[in-house]
């Protein structure tokens, strides 16, 4: 084996207490018709592929050249390529081995703490789903590149850092498994709907007619903008006259109607109800309140 890099960390209780913290990173090229894996692992980190291992952390592993074969509990046997990421659960029974034939090149990290467990209990990522295809990317190479410099010299705060090094990688893949192929031509179409809502935002929208001039049909883009945003075209839109109405409000001397009224809403009323509903209070409460005048 060669380009070799590990690194197992002593995790003191001021690093488990910051939320999220590294425990194990490193990068091993796997020559082909090698024994795998190797013996040279910590004790609690060694397994066999006739017994397979079960960790108390997560684990992320990506291969960036070859081929193999990944089985957990919670889904059988599954074919891995190059450029896929397999994610390994807490408590969930694993094993993995590159192909004889060609061995493998794997990166992999090993994380803990409750916002790491925040990713699983939200749904976010789900052992019943641990691979994501197509991540062999510069994004998500250059984020191992850091964490790899980072645990090499060990500078002051490194463990902190390198976390939010971490989750910025598994936001990544999130975005890689949401987005598929298409993440490029997603962020171009929502980037150019939502610059085209901010400038009608004085008016109503024609949803359809957006989407046509976007080049997709409604369903399509509804579903794709709420993929990337989490709100639907219209939400987005009146989101955006709310924060407006916000600025209105603190900076001009404009009544609770002449806002309504510039922002395009049908009435003064329905203003007020869903500037309450999204903020928690009436327009005029909040024009108060940010004056100090409660």
């Amino acid at each position: 084996m060669k380009n070799k890099f590990r690194k197992y960390l002593i995790v003191f209780e001021k690093d488990k207490s910051w939320g999220f913290y590294i425990n194990n990173l490193g990068r091993t090229v796997v020559e082909k018709h090698t024994n795998y894996p190797s013996k040279d692992h910590p004790e609690n980190y060694v397994f066999s592929w006739d017994k397979g291992r079960v960790l108390d952390e997560f684990h992320l592993v990506l291969i960036t050249k070859g081929e193999g074969v990944f089985e957990s509990k919670a889904t059988g046997k599954i074919k891995i390529s190059d450029g896929d990421v397999f994610l390994l659960f807490p408590g969930v029974w694993h094993r993995y081995k590159p192909s004889k034939k060609t061995g493998w090149t794997e990166r992999w990290v090993g994380f803990s703490g409750d916002i790491a467990n925040q990713f699983l209990s939200n749904g976010f990522f789900s052992p019943n789903a641990p691979i994501i295809s197509k991540c062999n990317q510069p994004k998500i190479l250059n984020h191992f590149n850091s964490l790899f410099k980072l645990f090499d010299e060990e500078p002051f705060g490194f463990q902190k850092t390198a976390s939010g090094i971490c989750i910025q990688l598994m936001a990544e893949l999130h975005n890689v498994k949401n987005g598929g192929n298409n993440i490029d031509n997603l962020n171009s179409m929502v980037s150019r709907a939502k610059g085209m809502m901010y400038k009608q935002i004085h008016t109503s929208l024609d949803l359809q007619k957006m989407a046509s001039e976007l080049g997709v049909s409604y369903s399509k883009f509804r579903i794709d903008f709420k993929k990337q945003t989490g709100a639907s075209p219209l939400q987005y839109h009146l989101l955006l006259k709310i924060e407006k109405s916000k600025e209105l409000l603190l900076n001009t001397n404009k009544s609770q109607k002449e806002i309504a009224f510039e922002l395009g809403f049908e009435s003064d009323y329905y203003f007020n109800r869903l500037f309450k509903r999204k903020t928690g209070y009436a327009p005029g409460k909040f024009r108060n309140l940010s004056k100090g005048e409660f």
